[in-house]
Order: C-alpha cells, then sequence, then structure tokens
C-alpha cells in the first residue's frame, strides 16, 4: 500500500485524516536532534573539565538525563522534539490523540533496542515490516510519527446581513451554501451567478440577487444558527 494516510474515527463521530511518516523523514529529524544534543554536551563537558571529580560526577548525571530525556520532555511540551517540529512531524497516540508521557517514556527507553545491533538497524527493519512505519518502542507504545496538520483558517463569509433561507436545509445543503459563500471571492462575476441561479428553487432569486441571497443564508448559517 503505498499510500500512507491513514483515517480514525472519534468517539463524537468525527474522521481524522493521518498522514504517516516514513524512515527517511524521521532519519532527518534525529539527525537534527543529534547535533542539537551535541552542542549541549559540548557545553557541559568544558566547563566540567576545571572542576575535577565533582565536574565529572555532575556532568556525567546531567548528560544521562539529556540523552534519555530530552526526547520526552520536548514531545510532552510541544508533541515533538526540535528535530522533529524542523520536518514537520509530531508524536501521537495510535488513536490520534496528543502522545501522554507514559507512551513517551516507554518509546524513548526502548531506543537502545530500535539500536540494536548498530544504527538503529532494528528499529528501520521493523519501520519496514509494518504498514505504519513503527519502530519497536512505537509498537510497545502504541504510537506513530506522523506529518503534523496545518492549522486551517477560516475563511470570512461576504460581508451581507444574514437571512434565514425559507426552509430546514439538509446538512448536505447547508455544506454546499457555505461553500459557495467561502469560495465566492475567487470566481468571476459570471460565474457565481452562474452556481447561485442553479439553487434558484430555493433562492427565488436570479442573478446577482440570487448570489446575495445566498451569501445571506451562508451568514445565518455561519452563525450556528
Amino acid at each position: 500500500m503505498l499510500d500512507t494516510t491513514r483515517s480514525h474515527e472519534t468517539p463524537e463521530g468525527i474522521e481524522l485524516g493521518i498522514h504517516i511518516a516514513g524512515p527517511v523523514v524521521r532519519a532527518c529529524a534525529w539527525a537534527i536532534d543529534m547535533l542539537i544534543r551535541a552542542g549541549l554536551y559540548l557545553l557541559i563537558a568544558i566547563p566540567a573539565l576545571f572542576l575535577g571529580g565533582l565536574g565529572f560526577g555532575l556532568s556525567m548525571i546531567i548528560l544521562f538525563l539529556i540523552e534519555w530525556f530530552y526526547p520526552v520532555y520536548f514531545e510532552l511540551r510541544q508533541g515533538a522534539t526540535p528535530g522533529k517540529r524542523a520536518m514537520g512531524l509530531e508524536v501521537i497516540h495510535d488513536d490520534g490523540t496528543p502522545v501522554s508521557w507514559s507512551a513517551s517514556l516507554i518509546r524513548n527507553l526502548l531506543r537502545t533496542a530500535d539500536f540494536l545491533p548498530f544504527l538503529y538497524a532494528t528499529g528501520l527493519l521493523s519501520m519496514l515490516l509494518n504498514r505504519n512505519f513503527q519502530r519497536l518502542g512505537d509498537l510497545a507504545a502504541g504510537t506513530l510519527v506522523v506529518y503534523r496538520n496545518e492549522a486551517v483558517t477560516r475563511v470570512e463569509m461576504p460581508p451581507v446581513p444574514a437571512r434565514q433561507p425559507p426552509r430546514n436545509l439538509s446538512r448536505q445543503e447547508r455544506r454546499t451554501l457555505l461553500t459557495f459563500a467561502e469560495r465566492s471571492p475567487v470566481l468571476t462575476v459570471e460565474r457565481r451567478i452562474e452556481l447561485a441561479e442553479i439553487l434558484s428553487p430555493l433562492s427565488g432569486a436570479r442573478g446577482e440577487q440570487a448570489v446575495n441571497r445566498l451569501h445571506a443564508y451562508a451568514s445565518w448559517l455561519a452563525q450556528g444558527r
């Protein structure tokens, strides 16, 4: 199956589209995070050289915390490490919900198993053998690495007074009116009139008056009435 888009329906009946991230983009994200961690290691190691045994002990503790909890911290804070955010990725549960602390901890502690025998060979093999590109840590934690959805900007309704439609409309009819109003700014005048006159039986008007009346109905619907 070449398509990496998955659908998940929430208990509220809302269908979510999830775009699974593959090994290449995840490897790029890992490389960015590795560079960031390497910079942090240098910042900690250099001062520790001048603090003797105490400095060495403290630096080892800090390096341990960075190595194992750097990804956990960022996944819980913003859903992704800086490397994943740079590549437009995030970590979620396989049911589409935000990743929890326990799932993040499990998937990152199992990086050791995914790394074996070298350079994440086991993790890569695991990703190639399942349709959701999950490494062992993802399988154990029930998580997915997906592309982050872009925020959707709502299109403004045409500036006309709201007007109640003359009858109760079906869901499809309401959706059609709202889509027509949102697309109107990018349509030519002739095309707007042509589309609006298809619904002349509903609006009871023709020409530009039909367009304005449909816009008024859409404004009324957009207010949640």
